[in-house]
């Protein structure tokens, strides 16, 4: 519970900054009454993440579907471990505007290539626990020094995909802090509800 008091507070303090974050009293659908939108740095430059403003707007295409077969597509736990807190989309804007966070789309790169969430880095949940290096651990599989590692964030396609799960239960098996790691359980699907900007990934 401290550690996601803390969170909240660092959230407001960025969303009270002028830097990412901004307010436009033209927008009809705003992220916050005071945030139209938030400014997120990618491989390809800044880009601007907002939400839909047409409110008729429905989502269609795999995404809107709401009932796939389970197993394998079974609903996920909110807490996927202990120690490891769930998090929602301001949560999650909040560390895609903070450089000392990461946040990793653990999908595999078909899903990535296709659409993704801006500022996103993707390692598939199939490789995480051999990357490791790229969050801020130092060694090699099955031997990472954790003690310098990144607060992660991480999601896959929505709350039936196990796909961020099976990563973060990897990342604890390697070592990894509980304590920095974060799930964005909502995943793409709640995203794209919100209207939220997607981007293709990057191969």
């Amino acid at each position: 519970m401290p550690r996601m008091i803390a969170l909240i507070s660092a959230l407001c303090l960025l969303l009270g900054s002028n830097t990412a974050f901004a307010a436009d009293d033209k927008k009809e659908v705003n992220i916050r009454p005071d945030i139209a939108s938030v400014e997120v740095q990618t491989p390809d430059g800044p880009v601007t993440i907002e939400r839909i403003q047409d409110t008729e707007h429905e989502i269609s295409g795999y995404f809107a579907k709401t009932s796939r077969a389970c197993p394998p597509f079974c609903i996920q736990p909110a807490q996927v471990a202990e120690g490891v807190v769930a998090i929602g989309e301001l949560e999650l804007l909040d560390m895609l505007a903070d450089e000392t966070a990461t946040v990793v789309d653990a999908r595999t790169v078909d899903w990535h290539a296709e659409e993704t969430i801006p500022g996103a880095l993707n390692i598939p949940y199939t490789e995480i626990a051999g990357r490791l290096d790229e969050l801020g651990c130092v060694g090699s599989s099955g031997a990472w020094d954790c003690t310098n590692a990144r607060n992660v964030a991480l999601y896959c396609n929505g709350l039936w995909c196990g796909q961020s799960p099976t990563a973060i239960r990897a990342m604890l098996r390697e070592t990894y802090p509980a304590d920095r790691i974060f799930y964005y359980r909502g995943g793409m699907q709640a995203w794209k509800i919100l209207g939220l900007t997607t981007v293709e990934g990057g191969l």
